[in-house]
């Protein structure tokens, strides 16, 4: 984030602040969605295929990355970019920072908290939610100047 886009956010009148709330709304209800397909596929993977538990969890985010992408494209942040390609590769970027980020917060809460894997994953998700909204608001789909 460079300073002419701390200093928008910063200053956003109230339609602004309101518009990002809702934003933000859907995109938590999208990461909602994201989140069943998360679970769902990460569950499939570690418990009936018996995949290491990173490499399920890898999988599972994988996929729900890519509805998470076309759902916040069309609905969230009704994006007309014609560069559909530099905007999920921007999107993805973003989206597999938040997937290191996601593992290490699974592995600290494992390893040095003693939480149970599915509940570590809940915490992650929670920490990278807010990362890859902010991170996609202001670079993906560059809402602090469309607004």
């Amino acid at each position: 984030m460079n300073l002419v886009q701390i200093h928008t956010f910063i200053n956003l009148s109230l339609p602004s602040m309101k518009n990002l709330f809702f934003k933000f709304i859907q995109f938590s209800l999208v990461g909602l969605l994201g989140m069943v397909i998360d679970f769902g596929i990460t569950a499939f993977c570690k418990e009936i295929l018996k995949w290491q538990k990173y490499v399920a969890n890898s999988c599972g985010f994988t996929l729900a990355v890519c509805s998470n992408y076309l759902l916040n494209r069309y609905w969230t942040f009704k994006s007309s970019n014609a560069s559909l390609s530099q905007e999920f590769l921007s999107f993805l970027a973003i989206s597999i920072i938040g997937l290191f980020i996601n593992n290490l917060v699974i592995w600290l809460c494992i390893q040095k908290g003693k939480i149970s894997f599915y509940f570590a994953k809940v915490i992650a998700i929670g920490v990278t939610v807010m990362w890859n909204f902010f991170c996609n608001y202001f670079l993906t789909f560059n809402q602090a100047f469309i607004n």
